[in-house]
């Protein structure tokens, strides 16, 4: 049976051991999940989306996905681990899309519908875009794979020192909360904000307004000020408010590059 120091020893190796760093901002991440293991995942789940959803025949949306989408990849200005880029247009009223490990990106018709020029479209695009060049869902399974390690060893030192059952169950539902307040929800918010960042510069760099994300996201605010949303320590995203403020901060500092950018489309 595992004593606490052993189990201090094994957390801090296995942070040690499973460092990267997001090339666009230099911070450091946790990472237990290849990049090949990670494009596995990304093209299974994209593969499943496929079949599930259906997909928009219409020639003038898919042109229009697929034009940005290569713009915005081409930005990246770095190879991806076992991409291979696909861009797909799904018919579905959702105001959404997305990216995934390997290059596949998704985009709803209700999105489509939502914005109203190529720019706004790519800084939404590019947001996604970067989920994936930062590897943020591998950088989460990672932080979940950190927190059931910590919360097993936890359960096992408990055990050991023959802690009450209740306590017990009290002490792990606390540490449940804690993990989730204190740790994978902050770190949430932070993705969505340094996707907002390293997407900016991707759309810039690919001729794109910068300043559109910021009209996008006022129109996204005022579409959802009817629908109930959580308190910001409970989300994982900014606030609507907190989410433009930050953008009208970011864009002007990619002006100069979408200047010199759009002269090369």
């Amino acid at each position: 049976m595992m004593n606490s120091r052993f189990a201090s020893v094994f957390v801090l190796v296995l942070l040690l051991a499973g460092c990267a760093v997001v090339p666009e901002t230099g911070r450091r991440q946790l990472m237990l999940v290849s990049p090949e293991q990670e494009a596995q995942m990304g093209l299974a789940s994209f593969t499943q989306i496929k079949q599930e959803e259906k997909i928009s025949t219409d020639p003038k949306a898919n042109a229009q996905v697929k034009r940005v989408g290569e713009r915005i990849a081409k930005s990246v200005g770095r190879e991806l681990p076992n991409a291979q880029w696909e861009f797909v247009v799904f018919d579905s009223e959702q105001v959404n899309a997305f990216a995934l490990p390997g290059g596949k990106v998704g985009v709803y018709t209700g999105l489509l519908k939502l914005v109203s020029s190529d720019d706004e479209l790519a800084c939404v695009m590019g947001h996604e875009i970067a989920h994936v060049t930062s590897r943020h869902g591998a950088e989460r399974t990672s932080q979940d794979y950190a927190v059931a390690g910590v919360a097993a060893l936890t359960e096992i030192g408990l055990e050991a020192k023959d802690v009450d059952p209740e306590k017990r169950a009290m002490v792990m539902a606390a540490y449940g909360l804690g993990s989730s307040v204190g740790f994978s929800l902050p770190f949430s918010r932070l993705h969505e904000s340094e996707a907002d960042a390293i997407g900016l510069r991707f759309a810039a760099g690919a001729g794109y307004d910068p300043r559109a994300a910021i009209t996008f996201w006022q129109k996204m605010a005022k579409a959802s000020s009817a629908t109930s949303k959580p308190m910001v320590w409970f989300s994982t995203h900014p606030s609507d408010a907190q989410r433009i403020a930050n953008l009208q901060k970011l864009a002007p500092q990619y002006l100069p590059l979408y200047e010199n950018a759009k002269t090369q489309y």
